[in-house]
């Protein structure tokens, strides 16, 4: 008996999808030059604007039909500029950099951090895409590279445009902590909500929560309050929300086992 031979690969590279690949790329290397040039508030933006670019690549890709193996492996790469080597770049210059004032090893500690930062964005890309078929699409394995930007670039936003008082080298280990903690959780075990798919098979599998729609209305107004704090502390709180969850699991199991 014939065994039925796997259906071949697309190799085909479509343009509308790679456009919008190629923008966020281009924005993750514009945040680049710009933190070089001192210009942090920009820089921070460009990120959101690359997590922007990120998040309609792929819709485009399956609305239209148009998805292949080189827009994923593309992708990749344009991810890991733009969520890790861009934001560590960007908190290197706007933070990290003054620790080398109070202290020779200090500031090889800044660049080291930050270079932590950008291996685990490369090293929890990698993983993604050799688990994206097998794992529960409801949830993320470790914080996503992406989410790990936002966590940082809204930290520099909401300090950067001097509305607080606080700059970059006041913040400096306060910066240290959030870029160290934003390396660990993405390459952690941790589970993240993924904000997409219900768990189920077949058509109803990309579905969300009502609840979750009605929401956003609710987001984008709060958000137009005061747009870089609202996202430090959207950051906040999504980072917490796995290692929250993580740790009610484990003492519910704990105190679930005694009377088991």
């Amino acid at each position: 008996m014939d065994q039925m031979k796997p259906p071949p690969r697309n190799r085909s590279i479509y343009l509308l999808p790679n456009l919008f690949t190629t923008a966020g790329l281009f924005a993750g290397f514009y945040a680049i030059i710009a933190a070089a040039n001192g210009d942090f508030v920009n820089a921070a933006i460009a990120v959101f604007v690359a997590a922007v670019m990120d998040g309609l690549d792929g819709r485009v890709a399956r609305l239209t039909g148009t998805s292949s193996e080189f827009g994923v492996q593309y992708d990749s790469l344009a991810d890991l500029v733009s969520f890790g080597m861009a934001p560590a770049l960007v908190m290197y210059h706007w933070s990290l950099s003054w620790l080398k004032f109070d202290d020779p090893v200090m500031g090889r500690v800044g660049w080291a951090v930050a270079f932590l930062y950008a291996a685990c964005a490369a090293l929890r890309l990698a993983r993604f895409n050799t688990q994206v078929s097998v794992v529960d699409k409801r949830w993320f394995i470790g914080l996503a590279s992406p989410a790990a930007a936002g966590l940082m670039m809204s930290f520099v936003w909401a300090f950067a445009d001097g509305n607080l008082g606080w700059d970059g080298n006041q913040l400096r280990y306060l910066a240290l902590g959030v870029t160290l903690v934003a390396a660990l959780l993405m390459v952690s075990r941790i589970r993240f909500w993924s904000f997409k798919g219900s768990g189920e098979k077949g058509p109803r599998a990309d579905r969300v929560p009502f609840l979750a729609l009605a929401l956003v209305p609710i987001a984008i107004a709060i958000m137009v309050i005061d747009l870089p704090r609202v996202l430090f502390a959207v950051g906040i709180l999504y980072a917490l929300s796995g290692p929250c969850c993580w740790v009610w699991q484990r003492t519910r199991k704990t105190t679930a086992e005694p009377g088991a």
